[in-house]
C-alpha cells in the first residue's frame, strides 16, 4: 500500500513538471525592441589613419665619425641651422693645425723673398759691401794720384799697376757681392712658395669645411619628433640624424573604402581620436581625395588626405590614429539602431510591434552613423525589433522586452 502511495505521488510530480514544461514552451520569447527616436544624426565614415607632419625635413651626417657630443632630444623645437649634435673632429682638428702652421712658415719665407733674402746674410753683404765701396774709393784715389805722379815722373809705373790692379780687385769683389745678394733669392724661390701656399691653403679649407661637417644642423624650424642617436654611435655620410617637422598642423593619411568614398569631399570635418590619449580630440578637414582606388589586403580602397590643427604639438608624427569623417548631419531625424534593419528580398525594413506580434514594414534609409540610421516609413515611439537567437517572421507572438 505504501509503495502504490509512493508511486502516484511520483507520477503526480512528474505530471505538474511535464505541465509546466509545456506551460514554458507555448510561452511566446522574449524579443528586444528599440523605439523610433528623433534626434540629429550626423552621417560620419570611420576609419584609421597615420599622422605625418606637413611640412617636414631630414638632418644627414655630412661626413662618417662618431657621436661626440649630442645637444638636444626628441619633442625639442630648434631653429634652422641649430646644432644638433658634434662628431668626433681629434683628427681634423690636427690636420687643420698642421695646415696653419705650413700657411705660417710659408708667409715668412715669401717675406723674406720679397726683402731679398735672410736679414743676417742681407746686413752682412750690405756690410761687406759698404767696405768694399770705400776701400775702392780710397783705392781710385790713389790709382788717380799715382797715374798724375807718373807723368810727372814722380813714381814708378809698377806702383801704377799695382794701384790699378788694387781698384779691379776691389771692383771684383764689389760685384761678387752684388751677385750673392741678387742670389740669395731666384724667381723660381717665389713660384715654388706660392705654390706650395695654395696646398697648404686649400688643405686648410678642406679641414675647415670637414671642421663645419662635424656639425649637423637642423635644415629647418621645427620640433623633433624622431631622434634616437647616443653618444659613442658611428655615423656614415648621408645616414639620417633626425626628422624634424612643423607640428602645428599635421597630414593625417587614411584609407577609406571604395564603397564609402562617395560620401567624401573635400573640406569635409574630420574628428581625431588617439587610443594613447582617450579624452583628447582634434579637429580638422579632408584636404585632397583619392586620384585612384588601389587593393588593401582584401579591400579596394583610396587614399584621402586630412589636415588637422595641433596646437599643442602632442599629436605625434607616426602614430596610429582613429579618423572620424563627419559627411552629412540632419536634425530632426527619425531614427533606429543600425541592426534593427534587416533586408528580405532586396527590400530593406523592420520588424514593427503590433499588439503582441511581429509585423514586416519596409523603410527606406537616409544618412547613417556607426551606431544608427535614418529611416522613412515609420513614426516617432514606434517599436522595432532587435536581433535576438530565435529567428523573427511575420506574425510572431512575441514578449517585448525594452532594454
Amino acid at each position: 500500500m505504501k509503495r502504490l502511495i509512493v508511486w502516484l505521488a511520483v507520477l503526480a510530480v512528474v505530471g505538474v513538471a511535464a505541465w509546466q514544461i509545456d506551460k514554458w514552451k507555448k510561452q511566446p520569447p522574449e524579443v528586444p525592441f528599440a523605439h523610433v527616436t528623433r534626434e540629429t544624426i550626423t552621417s560620419s565614415v570611420p576609419t584609421n589613419g597615420k599622422v605625418e607632419p606637413v611640412s617636414w625635413a631630414v638632418a644627414h651626417a655630412d661626413r662618417a665619425g662618431a657621436v661626440e657630443e649630442i645637444l638636444v632630444q626628441r619633442g625639442q623645437h630648434v631653429a634652422k641651422d641649430a646644432e644638433l649634435l658634434r662628431l668626433d673632429a681629434a683628427d681634423v682638428r690636427a690636420d687643420r693645425a698642421a695646415a696653419q702652421s705650413r700657411i705660417d712658415q710659408i708667409h715668412l719665407e715669401l717675406d723674406t723673398i720679397s726683402k731679398g733674402g735672410k736679414t743676417a746674410d742681407l746686413v752682412d753683404i750690405a756690410s761687406q759691401l759698404d767696405k768694399a765701396r770705400l776701400d775702392l774709393a780710397a783705392a781710385q784715389r790713389e790709382y788717380d794720384s799715382d797715374v798724375k805722379l807718373e807723368a810727372q815722373q814722380a813714381v814708378a809705373r809698377y806702383e801704377v799697376n799695382a794701384a790699378k790692379v788694387r781698384v779691379d780687385q776691389l771692383n771684383l769683389l764689389i760685384k761678387t757681392l752684388q751677385e750673392k745678394k741678387a742670389a740669395l733669392v731666384t724667381p723660381t724661390d717665389r713660384a715654388s712658395a706660392e705654390a706650395r701656399l695654395r696646398e697648404a691653403e686649400s688643405a686648410l679649407n678642406l679641414a675647415s669645411e670637414r671642421m663645419k661637417q662635424s656639425v649637423v644642423r637642423a635644415p629647418i624650424d621645427g620640433e623633433i619628433y624622431q631622434f634616437d642617436l647616443k653618444p659613442g654611435a658611428y655615423l656614415n655620410v648621408g645616414d639620417p640624424v633626425a626628422s624634424l617637422g612643423q607640428l602645428d598642423r599635421v597630414r593625417v593619411n587614411v584609407f577609406v573604402d571604395e564603397r564609402d568614398l562617395g560620401r567624401v569631399a573635400k573640406n569635409m570635418p574630420v574628428k581625431i581620436t588617439w587610443d594613447a590619449q582617450p579624452k583628447r580630440e582634434w579637429k580638422g578637414t579632408v584636404d585632397r581625395t583619392p586620384t585612384q582606388i588601389v587593393p588593401l589586403g582584401t579591400r579596394q580602397v583610396g587614399e584621402v588626405v586630412c589636415l588637422i590643427e595641433n596646437p599643442d604639438h602632442d599629436l605625434l608624427p607616426g602614430t596610429n590614429v582613429n579618423v572620424e569623417i563627419r559627411s552629412e548631419s540632419i536634425d530632426n531625424a527619425l531614427t533606429i539602431p543600425k541592426e534593427a534593419v534587416l533586408r528580405e528580398l532586396g527590400q530593406a525594413g523592420v520588424y514593427m510591434l503590433q499588439g503582441d506580434h511581429l509585423a514586416w514594414h519596409t523603410i527606406t534609409l537616409g544618412v547613417n552613423n556607426v551606431n544608427r540610421t535614418q529611416v522613412d516609413g515609420l513614426k516617432e515611439g514606434d517599436a522595432v525589433a532587435l536581433p535576438t537567437e530565435k529567428p523573427l517572421k511575420d506574425g510572431l507572438i512575441v514578449k517585448p522586452v525594452f532594454p
